[in-house]
């Protein structure tokens, strides 16, 4: 992507809140606070040096610069298989995962520094060592930090579903994304989805569905009565109208994945009585 050069200047003006300001496609995310208090300031002060990777920015302070490139074995000191999750969130899932699997390493993408900063307690009280972070737009690593064929597994858990039709744009699962996919993972790598509203669901299993480089390693299970979809429909449980009638004859849809721990965000959308949907696709190899 070609930058103009009136718009490599360093971020000042609309551009700090206007983050579509420097790309062409439309952010994922919206811009949040970085501000960091009490224990998580304490964290990123020690551990951040350590453990959050600085990529030379370009645009914005969530980009990464052409040319940088992520380099596993100088990072972490080790070739382990690689995991990387888009949107950590408060870390919960990540430092779970890390601590069963220390064999393993783990990348966190985010672009909420107090986020990150969760993360880092989590790795400080866990005494974690297989964990770095990047607050990095997802698109931008998947397309230059990250080599080709680097990454094992790729995790999406609860992305932004953002809601309204005029919005769906901005959702982070759609083919542009599934190609930046392909590119990072290994011959037979695995991306994990997760959401908890239906329509989106329906989307990322359209768009997984349709893309020849991926197979479902669930294909046709939990259909019908044992859909997620068929009661979300028939009950009524989002905005969508009742339909007492409907029926997922698809499925497709993944048991829930065992190496996500409930984190607090999923837990209240169990609390909230909403229904949770999980993919599972595979690379060709």
């Amino acid at each position: 992507m070609s930058i103009p050069p009136e718009r490599k200047m360093p971020v000042s003006g609309r551009a700090v809140e206007d983050l579509a300001f420097y790309r062409t496609e439309p952010v994922s995310f919206v811009r949040r606070g970085n501000r960091l208090q009490g224990r998580r300031a304490d964290a990123w002060e020690r551990t951040a040096q350590k453990y959050i990777i600085e990529p030379p920015r370009e645009q914005a302070d969530t980009s990464v610069a052409e040319g940088y490139q992520f380099d596993q074995e100088a990072i972490y000191g080790r070739k382990a298989p690689l995991i990387v999750e888009i949107g950590s969130g408060l870390g919960e899932a990540m430092a779970y995962a890390a601590s069963e699997h220390r064999d393993k390493d783990f990348l966190a993408v985010e672009v909420y520094r107090p986020g990150l900063a969760a993360l880092m307690v989590r790795v400080e009280n866990n005494e974690l060592t297989n964990v770095r972070a990047v607050q990095a737009n997802a698109p931008e690593v998947l397309d230059s930090m990250l080599p080709a064929a680097s990454a094992d597994e790729v995790w999406i858990f609860f992305s932004d579903p953002w809601h309204k039709i005029r919005h769906h744009k901005r959702r982070l699962i759609k083919d542009s994304f599934v190609k930046k996919l392909e590119r990072v993972l290994v011959p037979g790598g695995v991306v994990r989805l997760a959401t908890d509203w239906s329509n989106y669901a329906e989307q990322m299993r359209e768009v997984f569905d349709a893309a020849d480089a991926f197979t479902s390693l669930h294909p046709g299970e939990l259909a019908g009565e044992d859909s997620n979809l068929t009661k979300v429909r028939r009950l009524g449980l989002e905005k969508d109208e009742k339909d007492p009638e409907f029926i997922d004859e698809r499925g497709g849809w993944a048991p829930r994945f065992e190496g996500r721990t409930l984190t607090s965000f999923e837990g209240k959308a169990l609390k909230a009585g909403r229904m949770i949907f999980d993919l599972a696709y595979r690379k060709a190899l």
